[in-house]
Parts: C-alpha cells; sequence; structure tokens
C-alpha cells in the first residue's frame, strides 16, 4: 500500500472506474446536446440505493468545462472567478511527476463548470421522492447549497445548515423541452435568481432533470440528448474511417 501524499504517474484514471459505474443505470443517460461552448469532461457523479432485490434506484450527473468565448479558449473571458490562494496553487509547479489525467484535471481547474448540470434519475418502484416535481427541486436546491453559498449569506457547510430555498409551489407544470430533437413536456423553474431548472419525465420510472446558472444561460443551448459514452466516441470515429 502506499500512504505518500502524492499520486504516482502511473496512477490509473479514476474516470475509468465511473464509466463502469454509470454502465449499471438502467435506462439511457442524458446530456445537453453537443456544443462548442461545452465540454463534457466524462467525470459524472453517481449515487445508487439498494436493498435485499437488489437496485432500487441510481441517479448519474454530468459535469461540462464551459467556454464563454469557445472560439477562443485564451481568451481571459473563460477564466473562472479563483480566489488569490487557489490561483497561487495552480500556478505553483507540482513537487513530483503527476499523472496526465490529473494535469489535465487541474488544467482544467481555471475555467467554469457547470457542476452536475443534467442528471438522469431511474427508480425502480414509484414513490413520492421519485416524482419529475421532487426531482427538479431536489436537484435546483442541490445546486444552490452548493454552488450560491456565498450569494444566500451561507457561512461553512458543515456548520451553516440549509434550509430548502425552493419546493414544489415553483415548479411550472406548462414547459417544453427539446430532447433528442422532439419537444416534449415538461416542468420548469424559472424564478429563482441564481438558477433556471426544467425537468421531463422520459419514461416511467426514468427522469431528466437540469439546472443551470442564470448568468451563463446565454451560452448554453438548454436541449437533450442520449449521452454517448467515451467507447462510443472512439467506435463512431473509427467507423467513420
Amino acid at each position: 500500500m502506499r500512504f505518500t501524499g502524492f499520486l504516482p504517474e502511473d496512477a490509473p484514471d479514476p474516470r475509468l472506474a465511473q464509466a463502469e459505474k454509470v454502465k449499471l443505470m438502467p435506462v439511457p443517460v442524458l446530456g445537453l446536446v453537443p456544443q462548442p461552448s461545452l465540454d463534457d469532461i466524462h467525470m459524472e457523479s453517481t449515487a445508487t440505493s439498494s436493498g435485499d432485490s437488489g437496485m432500487s434506484q441510481m441517479s448519474v450527473s454530468i459535469n461540462y468545462t464551459l467556454w464563454r468565448n469557445p472560439l477562443d479558449h485564451s481568451d481571459p473571458v473563460n477564466l473562472a472567478e479563483l480566489d488569490e490562494s487557489t490561483r497561487r496553487a495552480l500556478d505553483e509547479p507540482a513537487p513530483h511527476p503527476r499523472p496526465a489525467w490529473l494535469i489535465e484535471q487541474v488544467a482544467r481547474m481555471r475555467y467554469p463548470m457547470l457542476w452536475e448540470a443534467v442528471r438522469t434519475s431511474w427508480h425502480r418502484d414509484p414513490t413520492d421522492f421519485s416524482t419529475p416535481s421532487y426531482l427538479l427541486v431536489e436537484h435546483a436546491n442541490y445546486i444552490l447549497i452548493n454552488r450560491f453559498r456565498a450569494e444566500l449569506g451561507l457561512g461553512d457547510i458543515h456548520t451553516d445548515r440549509f434550509a430548502a430555498r425552493l419546493t414544489e409551489r415553483a415548479v411550472n407544470p406548462r414547459a417544453t423541452a427539446i430532447v433528442d430533437g422532439i419537444p416534449m413536456p415538461a416542468i420548469e423553474i424559472d424564478t429563482d435568481p441564481f438558477v433556471y431548472a426544467i425537468g421531463v419525465e422520459l419514461a416511467p420510472g426514468s427522469v431528466l432533470t437540469a439546472v443551470i446558472p442564470r448568468d451563463e444561460m446565454q451560452h448554453v443551448r438548454i436541449e437533450f440528448v442520449r449521452r454517448v459514452s467515451p467507447a462510443e466516441t472512439t467506435s463512431l470515429s473509427e467507423g467513420s474511417r
């Protein structure tokens, strides 16, 4: 076992293990349509619940690097707002060789991220906690508590607990979303000053939710498609040669 404080240069890319977890999802995972302003970094967030009869629910959330000026990645407008200590840490040379995947991830920390922007949720059995409205509100509040603490006047996340800002009363049940190029009935939250949220029931037990910071909505085309995995991307590329 290694007890050193740094990763060896040959440390495995954690995205490989995460991709295997995503394969357990019983329903297709959706994401935003491919667009120049977004990079799908293929570092998903997953959550599962299981019981005696196996897995009962699962969710997969997609993270994106955001390019405000996709035509010129060197444009300073693309940089994230970082505090001085974070910027200094990113500028300091690494004391040891790093895995290539870690170098890539550290470099991406200089740019804004749409964190857990699109989530596909699956529930084997319907409950009050699997309805589209509940899942949309929960996703929106989750983004608010984790990404807008300063704007909401909250302190340390471990000591200053967050009372749910949004409830199902904020949900507009008469919205429309584009999924695989087709307009579908949707629900939305379009009243919060910090985020916009939209949700779609894809099939019984399968719900798509998306939460986008309002300040970045001008850079994002809010339409959805089935997400292609890195392996499928490689396969498609090789098949077109």
